[in-house]
């Protein structure tokens, strides 16, 4: 698996320590995570660790085993099962303390945060607060269905005999508290990997919220996430026209205005902050424009 995670067209990829490895495993993950990531052969991906929780023995020789071994190969370590504030300070902490030892640069290795319990999620501002490193909100939907006793095996899955979304809340107050610290929300996994149908539409869920992508376990959900996750050609296009034409209008060659109409509709300020979400996605993914901006005639 680790072998075939190089090969694979995904932005980042987690190298785990956590659920995926049993427990008399633990020790041995760590040797082939570390050799891993000295091998080299990841080209651009982002490359990130999953440690354990800290509600386990493991945690603290996880940082120090992968940091140590391999320190200068990591971007990110994975911090799952955050639970207040106090987790992600004790983790800093001890980055900064390997860092200084060996050294390397001091808060170079970022934390992605993972939210899969209720306290965590009540505790999710102070949590998002605590350290410079944090870049990344993640939710944990299995996790977080055993925290609040959901009947249901069906992760991430909506339930019909609910009528609604039961996620729609825990998603929301997730982003809200990663927009307001500058951090990135991530969308936690869909188990059924065959799925690609369900994974597809739980992942348009988080993406109509404003998501920055979804995690995925198997080859066949990273075309799906991508496709989900951008804007399709058309919309990315209308908003680099809205860009375009505020641009000219708020000009001296536009007349300096503050609103401008393009086609039948209106745009200001409001229209351009949203528009440059859409074209910054939509760059991302490589998109290219299908109609350019023509300015109006100036006025006699």
């Amino acid at each position: 698996m680790l072998d075939k995670a190089r090969t694979l067209p995904a932005d980042q990829v987690f190298l785990d320590l956590e659920d995926a490895v049993a427990p008399l495993a633990k020790e041995a993950a760590r040797g082939n995570v570390v050799a891993a990531l000295r091998e080299g052969g990841w080209d651009d991906k982002i490359r990130t660790v999953r440690v354990n929780d800290l509600s386990t023995p493991w945690t603290y020789r996880d940082v120090i085993s992968v940091v140590e071994g391999a320190g200068e190969h990591v971007d990110c370590l994975v911090l799952p099962k955050v639970r207040d504030a106090a987790q992600v300070i004790f983790v800093d902490t001890l980055l900064t303390q390997i860092e200084k030892t060996l050294g390397l640069p001091i808060g170079g290795i970022g934390l992605e945060l993972q939210i899969e319990t209720a306290r965590g999620l009540v505790e999710i501002d102070a949590i998002a607060a605590a350290s410079p490193r944090t870049e990344t909100l993640v939710f944990g939907p299995a996790d977080f269905m055993a925290s609040l006793n959901m009947p249901s095996l069906a992760v991430g899955e909506l339930n019909p005999d609910y009528p609604g979304d039961p996620f729609h809340y825990v998603l929301m107050r997730l982003l809200v508290a990663a927009r307001s610290h500058d951090l990135q929300a991530i969308d936690g996994p869909h188990l059924q990997i065959r799925d690609v149908a369900g994974f597809a539409a739980s992942a348009r869920r988080s993406a109509a919220l404003g998501y920055d992508g979804k995690w995925v376990l198997h080859p066949d959900q990273i075309e799906a996430a991508n496709e989900v996750y951008s804007p399709t050609p058309q919309a990315y296009d209308r908003a680099e026209l809205i860009l375009d034409a505020y641009e000219h209008a708020t000009s001296e060659a536009g007349g300096a205005t503050g609103a401008v109409m393009l086609g039948d509709e209106m745009i200001d300020e409001a229209s351009r902050k949203l528009a440059q979400v859409i074209a910054a996605k939509g760059r991302a993914a490589g998109l290219t424009r299908a109609t350019e901006f023509t300015p109006p005639p100036a006025r006699a």
